[in-house]
Protein backbone atom coordinates (compact mmCIF):
# COMPACT_ATOMS: atom_id res chain seq x y z
CA UNK A 1 0.00 0.00 0.00
CA UNK A 2 2.87 2.57 0.61
CA UNK A 3 5.94 3.41 -0.59
CA UNK A 4 7.42 4.10 2.58
CA UNK A 5 6.77 3.21 6.39
CA UNK A 6 4.46 5.11 8.12
CA UNK A 7 3.91 5.59 12.05
CA UNK A 8 0.46 5.03 13.34
CA UNK A 9 -0.41 7.98 15.51
CA UNK A 10 -3.97 7.43 17.90
CA UNK A 11 -5.26 5.63 14.47
CA UNK A 12 -4.20 8.03 12.08
CA UNK A 13 -1.44 6.53 9.42
CA UNK A 14 1.17 9.47 9.10
CA UNK A 15 4.10 10.89 7.41
CA UNK A 16 6.60 13.68 7.73
CA UNK A 17 4.99 16.67 6.43
CA UNK A 18 8.42 18.54 4.98
CA UNK A 19 6.92 20.86 1.58
CA UNK A 20 7.38 24.40 2.68
CA UNK A 21 3.84 25.53 0.40
CA UNK A 22 2.30 22.04 1.73
CA UNK A 23 2.55 23.40 5.60
CA UNK A 24 1.43 26.86 4.94
CA UNK A 25 -1.64 24.95 3.60
CA UNK A 26 -1.96 22.44 6.36
CA UNK A 27 -0.99 25.50 9.11
CA UNK A 28 -4.19 27.86 7.63
CA UNK A 29 -6.34 25.03 7.75
CA UNK A 30 -5.69 24.04 11.24
CA UNK A 31 -7.28 27.37 12.36
CA UNK A 32 -10.65 26.23 10.41
CA UNK A 33 -10.82 23.20 9.06
CA UNK A 34 -12.83 22.84 5.53
CA UNK A 35 -15.60 21.56 5.20
CA UNK A 36 -16.24 21.36 8.63
CA UNK A 37 -19.41 19.33 10.37
CA UNK A 38 -22.47 20.83 12.29
CA UNK A 39 -22.26 20.29 16.15
CA UNK A 40 -24.93 17.95 15.56
CA UNK A 41 -23.84 15.61 12.80
CA UNK A 42 -24.24 11.85 13.17
CA UNK A 43 -24.02 9.07 10.90
CA UNK A 44 -27.89 9.62 9.95
CA UNK A 45 -27.67 13.22 9.05
CA UNK A 46 -24.30 12.40 7.29
CA UNK A 47 -25.99 9.90 5.04
CA UNK A 48 -29.24 12.37 4.26
CA UNK A 49 -26.96 15.51 3.66
CA UNK A 50 -25.23 12.86 0.81
CA UNK A 51 -27.82 11.65 -0.76
CA UNK A 52 -29.99 15.00 -1.18
CA UNK A 53 -26.74 15.82 -3.00
CA UNK A 54 -27.20 15.02 -6.27
CA UNK A 55 -23.33 14.53 -6.97
CA UNK A 56 -22.43 12.59 -3.47
CA UNK A 57 -25.52 10.32 -4.21
CA UNK A 58 -24.38 9.99 -7.72
CA UNK A 59 -20.80 9.26 -7.21
CA UNK A 60 -21.48 6.38 -4.39
CA UNK A 61 -23.78 5.01 -7.02
CA UNK A 62 -21.25 4.61 -9.40
CA UNK A 63 -18.69 3.49 -7.58
CA UNK A 64 -20.86 0.54 -6.48
CA UNK A 65 -19.33 -2.81 -3.91
CA UNK A 66 -16.28 -4.17 -3.07
CA UNK A 67 -14.38 -1.02 -4.43
CA UNK A 68 -10.97 0.64 -3.53
CA UNK A 69 -11.49 4.71 -3.25
CA UNK A 70 -8.94 7.21 -2.38
CA UNK A 71 -9.72 10.93 -1.25
CA UNK A 72 -6.61 13.08 -2.13
CA UNK A 73 -7.40 16.20 0.12
CA UNK A 74 -10.03 14.71 1.74
CA UNK A 75 -9.74 17.76 4.81
CA UNK A 76 -12.40 16.61 7.56
CA UNK A 77 -13.47 13.80 5.40
CA UNK A 78 -16.98 14.51 5.00
CA UNK A 79 -16.95 12.57 1.79
CA UNK A 80 -14.94 9.53 2.50
CA UNK A 81 -17.45 9.06 5.52
CA UNK A 82 -20.01 9.00 3.44
CA UNK A 83 -19.19 6.83 0.97
CA UNK A 84 -17.83 4.34 3.09
CA UNK A 85 -21.22 4.24 5.59
CA UNK A 86 -23.60 1.25 4.15
CA UNK A 87 -21.07 -0.08 1.99
CA UNK A 88 -18.22 -2.81 1.98
CA UNK A 89 -15.85 -0.16 -0.30
CA UNK A 90 -12.30 0.36 1.19
CA UNK A 91 -11.86 4.17 1.72
CA UNK A 92 -8.88 6.06 2.22
CA UNK A 93 -9.24 9.43 3.63
CA UNK A 94 -5.75 11.52 2.34
CA UNK A 95 -4.60 14.81 3.79
CA UNK A 96 -1.23 16.60 4.79
CA UNK A 97 -3.69 18.84 7.64
CA UNK A 98 -3.78 16.28 10.91
CA UNK A 99 -6.42 18.30 13.04
CA UNK A 100 -8.80 18.01 9.64
CA UNK A 101 -8.34 14.23 9.44
CA UNK A 102 -8.82 13.84 12.88
CA UNK A 103 -12.35 15.32 13.17
CA UNK A 104 -13.20 12.60 9.89
CA UNK A 105 -11.19 9.96 11.99
CA UNK A 106 -13.07 10.60 15.10
CA UNK A 107 -16.94 10.97 13.65
CA UNK A 108 -15.71 7.62 11.87
CA UNK A 109 -15.08 6.05 15.65
CA UNK A 110 -17.80 7.74 17.03
CA UNK A 111 -20.50 6.65 14.57
CA UNK A 112 -19.48 3.05 14.05
CA UNK A 113 -17.72 3.76 10.31
CA UNK A 114 -14.92 0.89 10.00
CA UNK A 115 -14.18 0.84 6.52
CA UNK A 116 -12.08 3.70 6.41
CA UNK A 117 -8.46 4.30 6.36
CA UNK A 118 -7.23 7.46 7.14
CA UNK A 119 -3.97 8.75 6.26
CA UNK A 120 -1.37 11.79 6.85
CA UNK A 121 0.82 12.60 4.59
CA UNK A 122 1.90 15.27 1.20
CA UNK A 123 0.79 14.27 -2.15
CA UNK A 124 4.19 15.42 -3.78
CA UNK A 125 5.97 12.62 -0.64
CA UNK A 126 4.89 10.17 -3.52
CA UNK A 127 3.85 7.28 -0.56
CA UNK A 128 1.72 5.82 -2.43
CA UNK A 129 2.17 2.42 -4.35
CA UNK A 130 1.01 2.16 -8.22
CA UNK A 131 -2.03 0.97 -8.94
CA UNK A 132 -3.96 0.42 -6.52
CA UNK A 133 -7.26 1.71 -6.29
CA UNK A 134 -10.18 1.34 -8.60
CA UNK A 135 -10.97 5.41 -7.87
CA UNK A 136 -9.31 8.55 -6.82
CA UNK A 137 -11.35 11.74 -6.07
CA UNK A 138 -8.82 14.45 -5.56
CA UNK A 139 -11.59 17.85 -5.79
CA UNK A 140 -10.43 21.42 -4.27
CA UNK A 141 -6.96 19.83 -3.75
CA UNK A 142 -4.57 20.71 -6.61
CA UNK A 143 -5.37 24.46 -7.26
CA UNK A 144 -4.03 24.89 -3.78
CA UNK A 145 -0.87 23.44 -4.32
CA UNK A 146 2.64 24.53 -5.63
CA UNK A 147 2.64 22.86 -8.64
CA UNK A 148 -0.91 21.01 -10.03
CA UNK A 149 0.35 19.16 -12.96
CA UNK A 150 3.25 17.52 -11.15
CA UNK A 151 0.73 16.43 -7.94
CA UNK A 152 -1.40 15.19 -10.79
CA UNK A 153 1.09 12.79 -11.98
CA UNK A 154 1.76 11.68 -8.83
CA UNK A 155 -1.95 11.00 -7.49
CA UNK A 156 -2.64 9.13 -11.27
CA UNK A 157 -0.16 6.65 -10.88
CA UNK A 158 -2.04 5.25 -8.01
CA UNK A 159 -5.01 4.16 -10.19
CA UNK A 160 -5.60 0.83 -11.51
CA UNK A 161 -6.03 0.15 -15.03
CA UNK A 162 -9.26 0.53 -16.14
CA UNK A 163 -9.83 2.78 -12.96
CA UNK A 164 -11.42 6.14 -12.77
CA UNK A 165 -9.92 9.35 -11.60
CA UNK A 166 -11.81 12.48 -11.15
CA UNK A 167 -9.95 16.07 -10.47
CA UNK A 168 -11.65 19.54 -9.57
CA UNK A 169 -10.30 22.66 -9.85
CA UNK A 170 -11.57 26.35 -10.01
CA UNK A 171 -11.75 27.06 -13.08
CA UNK A 172 -10.38 30.17 -14.89
CA UNK A 173 -13.90 31.72 -16.77
CA UNK A 174 -16.15 30.17 -13.88
CA UNK A 175 -14.51 31.55 -11.04
CA UNK A 176 -14.52 35.15 -12.14
CA UNK A 177 -17.55 35.92 -9.51
CA UNK A 178 -15.58 34.44 -6.94
CA UNK A 179 -12.50 37.10 -8.27
CA UNK A 180 -14.90 40.29 -7.93
CA UNK A 181 -16.10 38.95 -4.70
CA UNK A 182 -12.45 38.31 -3.06
CA UNK A 183 -11.33 41.60 -4.32
CA UNK A 184 -15.03 43.30 -2.26
CA UNK A 185 -14.18 41.63 0.52
CA UNK A 186 -10.42 43.00 0.94
CA UNK A 187 -12.22 46.27 1.13
CA UNK A 188 -15.67 45.94 2.82
CA UNK A 189 -15.07 42.78 4.89
CA UNK A 190 -17.50 39.49 5.95
CA UNK A 191 -21.01 41.80 5.94
CA UNK A 192 -20.91 42.09 2.14
CA UNK A 193 -19.82 39.10 1.56
CA UNK A 194 -22.67 37.25 3.39
CA UNK A 195 -24.89 39.46 1.15
CA UNK A 196 -23.42 38.53 -1.63
CA UNK A 197 -22.12 34.44 -1.52
CA UNK A 198 -24.52 32.44 -2.94
CA UNK A 199 -23.75 29.55 -1.04
CA UNK A 200 -23.86 31.18 2.12
CA UNK A 201 -27.10 32.67 1.06
CA UNK A 202 -28.22 29.84 1.34
CA UNK A 203 -27.53 28.16 4.51
CA UNK A 204 -29.93 27.87 7.28
CA UNK A 205 -29.65 30.24 9.87
CA UNK A 206 -28.71 27.67 12.82
CA UNK A 207 -25.21 26.79 10.85
CA UNK A 208 -22.90 27.21 12.89
CA UNK A 209 -20.51 29.84 13.05
CA UNK A 210 -17.54 27.68 12.70
CA UNK A 211 -18.37 26.30 9.23
CA UNK A 212 -19.08 29.84 7.80
CA UNK A 213 -15.89 31.07 8.54
CA UNK A 214 -14.36 27.74 7.29
CA UNK A 215 -16.28 28.36 4.11
CA UNK A 216 -15.30 32.20 3.99
CA UNK A 217 -11.50 31.91 4.78
CA UNK A 218 -11.30 28.62 2.42
CA UNK A 219 -12.90 31.11 -0.68
CA UNK A 220 -11.58 34.61 0.48
CA UNK A 221 -8.21 34.07 2.10
CA UNK A 222 -6.35 31.13 1.01
CA UNK A 223 -2.24 32.36 0.66
CA UNK A 224 -2.36 29.52 -2.51
CA UNK A 225 -4.55 29.69 -5.30
CA UNK A 226 -4.49 28.91 -8.97
CA UNK A 227 -7.29 28.22 -11.84
CA UNK A 228 -7.24 26.13 -14.93
CA UNK A 229 -9.41 25.36 -17.93
CA UNK A 230 -10.97 22.18 -19.80
CA UNK A 231 -8.05 22.41 -22.44
CA UNK A 232 -5.36 21.99 -19.96
CA UNK A 233 -6.63 18.73 -18.24
CA UNK A 234 -7.68 17.41 -21.40
CA UNK A 235 -3.95 17.16 -21.47
CA UNK A 236 -3.18 16.07 -18.48
CA UNK A 237 -5.26 12.95 -19.74
CA UNK A 238 -4.02 12.77 -22.89
CA UNK A 239 0.06 12.49 -21.36
CA UNK A 240 -0.98 10.11 -19.14
CA UNK A 241 -3.36 7.91 -20.91
CA UNK A 242 -6.36 8.78 -19.54
CA UNK A 243 -9.68 8.40 -21.58
CA UNK A 244 -11.66 11.47 -21.04
CA UNK A 245 -15.35 10.52 -19.84
CA UNK A 246 -16.99 13.24 -18.59
CA UNK A 247 -17.19 16.49 -17.23
CA UNK A 248 -19.22 18.55 -14.73
CA UNK A 249 -20.48 21.06 -16.55
CA UNK A 250 -20.41 18.85 -19.54
CA UNK A 251 -18.51 19.66 -22.54
CA UNK A 252 -20.86 20.94 -25.86
CA UNK A 253 -23.08 18.21 -24.65
CA UNK A 254 -26.39 17.99 -23.57
CA UNK A 255 -26.70 19.58 -19.81
CA UNK A 256 -28.60 17.45 -18.38
CA UNK A 257 -25.48 14.79 -19.06
CA UNK A 258 -24.12 15.90 -15.97
CA UNK A 259 -22.23 13.24 -14.32
CA UNK A 260 -21.03 9.07 -14.59
CA UNK A 261 -20.94 7.62 -17.82
CA UNK A 262 -18.97 3.94 -18.42
CA UNK A 263 -18.11 5.27 -22.10
CA UNK A 264 -17.00 8.78 -23.13
CA UNK A 265 -19.73 11.23 -23.63
CA UNK A 266 -17.43 13.51 -26.22
CA UNK A 267 -14.92 16.23 -25.60
CA UNK A 268 -16.73 19.03 -27.79
CA UNK A 269 -14.36 21.13 -29.76
CA UNK A 270 -12.58 24.67 -28.73
CA UNK A 271 -15.33 26.89 -28.89
CA UNK A 272 -18.11 24.79 -27.42
CA UNK A 273 -15.73 24.03 -24.53
CA UNK A 274 -15.37 27.56 -24.03
CA UNK A 275 -18.45 28.45 -24.22
CA UNK A 276 -19.34 25.74 -21.67
CA UNK A 277 -16.61 27.73 -19.24
CA UNK A 278 -18.03 31.03 -19.84
CA UNK A 279 -21.62 29.85 -18.91
CA UNK A 280 -20.56 28.37 -15.66
CA UNK A 281 -20.07 32.05 -14.53
CA UNK A 282 -24.21 32.79 -14.37
CA UNK A 283 -24.90 29.28 -12.96
CA UNK A 284 -24.76 28.21 -9.74
CA UNK A 285 -21.13 26.50 -10.05
CA UNK A 286 -20.03 29.89 -10.65
CA UNK A 287 -22.18 31.16 -7.88
CA UNK A 288 -20.63 28.51 -5.67
CA UNK A 289 -16.75 29.25 -6.66
CA UNK A 290 -16.26 28.09 -10.24
CA UNK A 291 -15.11 24.27 -9.34
CA UNK A 292 -15.43 21.85 -12.35
CA UNK A 293 -15.00 18.46 -12.33
CA UNK A 294 -13.27 16.07 -14.97
CA UNK A 295 -13.51 12.29 -15.21
CA UNK A 296 -11.34 9.83 -16.94
CA UNK A 297 -10.67 6.26 -17.00
CA UNK A 298 -6.78 4.93 -17.39
CA UNK A 299 -6.12 2.53 -19.95
CA UNK A 300 -6.01 -1.45 -19.95
CA UNK A 301 -2.78 -2.82 -20.07
CA UNK A 302 -2.21 -4.61 -23.48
Amino acid sequence: MFKLQPKLKDGIISFDVNDKTTKSVTKFYEIEPFPNYSSNEDKRSLLDKGDSNDLSKKLKDFIGFNKTFIEIGSGTSQLSNYLAAGSNNKIYAFDPTEPALRLGYNFASENNINNVTFVNADIFDDVLEDEIFDFVWCSGVLHHTKDPFSGFKIIQKSLKPNGYILIGLYNKYGRFRTFVRQILYKIFGKKLIMFMDPYLRSLDKRTSHRKINSWIRDQYEHPVEQSHTFDEVLKWFDNHDIEFINSIPSIGEDENNLYFNQTSSGRGNVVSRVFSQIKMIFGRLGGEGGLFIMIGRKAKKD
